[in-house]
């Protein structure tokens, strides 16, 4: 981790600042009042207590920590097959975006990091993940294309993130299942500059059905859901402004964006 990074980092909970800490060759982050300890692993701050992971969180944890390896083979397989249509795809929810050079950038859930293939590259990235593993493929992959992020463990809950640090925040498949989607939109709001565009995208019903319940490992993580999948444009905020909602890729995923008020 680097040590400018310690100015937007806090404590997810109590949003505490934190100092770095480097005691016979462990590094780690300190809480100055509650002294809670936060360990850095491989460069990750761990933000996580695994035996506080609960519900559906500690249930897509664990898939995602399993399909790791192999999570972005059919994304390739797929674009191999239809000729870059994997860039088409990411880009019809990624033009959204108001990005500009040296810009601070938060994904939650960044998983493998793969959008940000298709983004400008003179940007400060930055990445949250439930998934230990998905954030450690999310270094091999930055390592191989030539990027520099920081990344942490965490929940979209509770971000460890000083209030309107980023310039740009995004999501991307994932919070359809979130223990708490209102708390977690609420947490991309906190941590957003004013002014600041917000855009949510995951899969649809259809998808849902079309695929990922017919898919032999991925099924039994997507049936007996209760209710239909929807999206959660009834949790923003009513304060928010330029509240939109948009169907991509024939309707397997939806996009919802709005604007924290300067």
């Amino acid at each position: 981790m680097k040590k400018e990074t310690l100015s937007v980092l806090c404590s997810p909970r109590t949003h505490e600042s934190l100092q770095l800490i480097i005691e016979k060759g462990e590094e780690f982050l300190l809480s100055k009042k509650s002294k809670e300890k936060f360990i850095i692993k491989d460069g990750i701050p761990i933000f996580l207590i695994k035996s506080e992971v609960k519900g559906l969180n500690r249930k897509y944890q664990r898939m995602y920590d399993i399909i790791a390896s192999f999570y972005d083979l059919p994304f390739k397989l797929y674009n191999f097959f239809t000729h870059g249509a994997e860039g088409r795809i990411r880009m019809e929810y990624l033009k959204e975006l108001e990005i500009k050079d040296g810009a601070k950038i938060l994904e939650v859930a960044i998983g493998t990091g793969a959008n940000f293939r298709y983004l400008p590259k003179a940007i400060q990235i930055f990445g949250l993940d439930i998934s230990w593993r998905m954030l450690k493929k999310c270094q091999r992959n930055f390592r191989k294309w030539g990027l520099n992020a920081e990344l942490f463990l965490g929940e979209a809950e509770n971000l460890p993130f000083v209030n309107e640090t980023f310039d740009v925040v995004f999501h991307v498949g994932g919070i359809n299942f979130f223990n708490d989607k209102a708390k977690a939109i609420h947490e991309m709001i906190r941590v957003a500059k004013p002014g600041t565009k917000i855009v949510l995208v995951d899969e649809t019903e259809k998808l849902a059905k079309t695929f990922y319940e017919k898919t032999p490992f991925l099924k039994r993580f997507y049936k007996n859901r209760k209710g239909k999948i929807s999206p959660p444009i009834d949790l923003v905020p009513r304060e928010m402004l330029d509240i939109q909602l948009s169907y991509l890729w024939n309707d397997r995923l939806y996009c919802l964006s709005f604007r924290k008020p300067r």
